[in-house]
């Protein structure tokens, strides 16, 4: 499947869908020295070919906001204690006519992990922490090779955000693949 990256939007954090984590997980927030865990699960998941390009994306990314990390960044352990999965719930300007917006960010769920329930949990964790935060809208981005995960962002109310319709090629692939029409924003 040709790799296109999308946007979602949810234009509201009403009636956020709730999930519990499988017995023997938990989620818990970014410590310090988190870094590491926070590279080896998204390398894992095949977000960088590194660990060490993982480390120089999370500080480019989080470096200078460190502290709110341990607010926004959350992690699923399993029963031993590791961490297995995260997502942040982050903040950044959706296009230059819009407010700054919270934003969910680098989800990621370490393979061996994927299929067991963890990902709902998760995010609505995260979206739950928006609302916390004080956010009011909250949108991702993607890609059309995440299909799964934008089958589930569309159950929880986010919707395609193309504005300038350089999108419509990929939303019309993700509207055939998952079959469901699909609104936008």
């Amino acid at each position: 499947m040709e790799k296109i990256k999308l946007k979602m939007l949810r234009n509201n954090l009403d009636n956020i869908p709730q999930f519990d984590l499988p017995y023997g997980y938990a989620i818990r927030m970014f410590k310090e020295g988190d870094e590491l865990n926070w590279a080896k699960i998204e390398t894992a998941a095949e977000e960088f070919k590194t660990i060490d390009e993982a480390l120089e994306r999370f500080d480019r990314e989080f470096g200078i906001n460190i502290e709110e990390m341990k607010y926004r960044c959350l992690f699923i352990e399993n029963e031993k204690g590791e961490a297995v999965g995260t997502t942040t719930a982050w903040f950044g300007d959706l296009d230059s006519n819009r407010q700054q917006l919270g934003r969910i960010h680098f989800v990621a769920i370490k393979p061996a992990y994927q299929g067991k329930k963890l990902s709902k949990p998760l995010l609505s964790a995260a979206l739950n922490k928006m609302v916390e935060l004080g956010h009011e809208q909250v949108y991702l981005t993607t890609q059309t090779t995440s299909y799964p995960a934008i089958n589930m962002y569309l159950n929880y109310g986010f919707v395609p955000y193309d504005i300038d319709g350089k999108d419509q090629r990929g939303w019309l692939m993700m509207a055939d693949v998952l079959d469901r029409k699909l609104g936008e924003k």
